[in-house]
């Protein structure tokens, strides 16, 4: 099995319980995964894309990290997935929305 480039995890606030209750999750961002996913093969990129427990960043929600890059952004919304998937296209970071 290849590994993937890419893995791109998005928050959807899964609590111990099991049950997807926090801020992330609130904003919409499990409705990212699809997006994502779609945005990454029509560019060619190899990347797997999943959903995380908290992140414990709720301040900054919805959070998406991108490894082995190690970006972390936050205040994700569709609109800023693109230009982060632009920017991962040219080996970059989209600089105004990393948080760590």
């Amino acid at each position: 099995m290849k590994k993937p480039d890419y893995t791109i995890l998005v928050c959807n606030s899964y609590r111990v319980a099991g049950d997807a209750q926090g801020f992330c999750n609130k904003q919409g961002a499990s409705s990212f995964v699809q997006y994502i996913s779609e945005e990454c093969a029509d560019r060619g990129l190899d990347a797997l894309v999943t959903t995380t427990a908290c992140l414990s960043l709720c301040s900054q929600g919805p959070v998406v990290a991108i490894m082995p890059n190690n970006f972390w952004y936050g205040g994700v919304t569709k609109d800023k997935i693109d230009e982060i998937l632009d920017a991962l296209e040219e080996g970059k970071a989209a600089e105004e929305y990393l948080i760590a």
